[in-house]
């Protein structure tokens, strides 16, 4: 990891200190997903059966996961497992449905009522990678808000293995939250099928979930075609930022970095923090830990594009992080909620040194799909709301339009449409 002293550096330095890895969206990869998105287009199931021989090197007789593999999968997990898919399962459904939007009716006016209602998506498309290591916690973070906005139909892709099965984990998460139809594709290919449909997949409104740079480049493609689909959010690698202080545990920030390091070679991890010692401390841990990781090799590629940096105070360091708006902020100081109200940008904040960030990502309830790659600037992570539309409503008695016609028909004016106008007036005429 680098180390660096923010307050050595120039404006230009900064910058650089905070710049992310580069997200792989050459030509290549471009064309190749246009040509998959093209592809599934045009020859539906037969090019999602050539994709999954040549991506995933598995031959599929059904490209739907059907009841009997459903059962097998259940049968096959560890009843621990299970156990704990169930637990973080109930967790997340209570944080979510505490979160949910309200309807609202006001009153605007005497006579002029506004409100908001709030339908469902339709058809909502789940994706659940399942490359390195499959993920039946993403299955879990997008089924149950799903679920609990009502959507009429939850689609979910996962690829298959070299057997033609999905994960067991995940096909029993995907059951459990009342997920619909499971189908076994991945890769860009999965996200065009969710798109544009095809013999066996159903066109989908809207799209959910991460991926690696193929689909996200399809999720990118899709969302800006007006016949494809919404998505959830621009996606980039995962990332950390911490914040420490001198009394932080070193052992506790490695590990929280190295959490993160693991997940993939683009992936990055900065620390920022008041003391100089703590940082050698954390750097000297980071390098015991990460040598006993399976994925040690992961994370040192993610590492040597990660960063230890050192600045004044707290203060600075929420300035910093605010700079560079994290998927993920651990704050690991004495008082961590005394920061909380200068934290601007983020797309999920974990408070002391027994917030691990684990725990977002699996079962404290909270969702693990959010914003990366700075987008938290501007992006929340995946809600119910990110399932439903909200549609206003408005209702105006006679007395209400003898009140706000005027002003009504004022502005059109002032923008000179003139059939706006007379809209009201014309009512105004009659009412009078």
């Amino acid at each position: 990891m680098k180390r660096l002293d923010w307050n050595t550096l120039d404006e230009a330095a900064r910058r650089e200190a905070l710049v992310r890895p580069a997200q792989s969206r050459t030509g290549d990869l471009r064309r190749g997903v246009e040509r998959i998105v093209a592809a599934v287009r045009e020859r539906g199931d037969a090019a999602l059966r050539e994709f999954s021989a040549s991506y995933d090197r598995c031959t599929l007789d059904a490209i739907e996961v059907g009841e009997a593999e459903f059962a097998a999968a259940a049968a096959a997990l560890d009843p621990a497992l299970k156990a704990a898919i169930a637990e973080a399962a109930a967790r997340i459904e209570r944080f979510h449905r505490a979160g949910v939007l309200p309807p609202v009716a006001v009153d605007t006016a005497p006579g002029v009522r506004v409100e908001r209602m709030l339908r469902p998506i339709e058809r909502v498309g789940l994706y659940v990678p399942a490359g390195s290591a499959p993920l039946p916690s993403t299955a879990l973070m997008l089924g149950v808000p799903a679920r609990i906005a009502g959507c009429r139909e939850v689609v979910l892709c996962s690829p298959a293995r070299a057997n033609g099965r999905c994960d067991e984990a995940v096909l029993y998460a995907a059951r459990l939250t009342g997920v619909h139809r499971v189908f076994k594709l991945g890769g860009a290919q999965a996200i065009a099928a969710m798109a544009y449909g095809s013999e066996s997949v159903p066109r989908c409104d809207k799209l959910f979930g991460p991926g690696n740079a193929w689909v996200t480049e399809a999720k990118l493609q899709v969302s800006v075609d007006p016949d494809g689909a919404a998505i959830d959010m621009p996606a980039g690698p995962s990332e950390v930022l911490v914040i420490a202080d001198a009394e932080a545990a070193p052992a506790f920030v490695a590990a929280d970095l190295l959490s993160q390091a693991e997940h993939g070679p683009d992936s990055q991890v900065i620390l920022l923090a008041d003391s100089a010692e703590l940082l050698d401390r954390v750097a000297a841990e980071v390098e015991r830990q990460c040598a006993a990781l399976p994925r040690a090799e992961v994370a040192r590629q993610a590492l040597a594009q990660s960063r230890l940096i050192r600045v004044d105070s707290l203060a600075q360091a929420v300035e910093v992080s605010n700079r560079y708006a994290p998927e993920h902020l651990i704050l690991q100081v004495a008082a961590p909620r005394a920061l909380l109200d200068g934290i601007r940008s983020a797309g999920s904040v974990f408070l002391g040194q027994w917030t691990p960030e684990s725990v977002g990502d699996y079962c404290s309830g909270s969702n693990h799909v959010l914003p990366t790659y700075g987008y938290a600037r501007s992006y929340s992570g995946v809600s119910v709301a990110s399932f439903q539309k909200q549609i206003t409503v408005q209702e105006v008695s006679a007395d209400g339009l003898r009140r706000i016609g005027p002003c009504t028909a004022t502005l059109a004016a002032a923008e000179q449409l003139e059939a706006h106008r007379r809209a009201v007036t014309l009512r105004l005429e009659a009412l009078a």
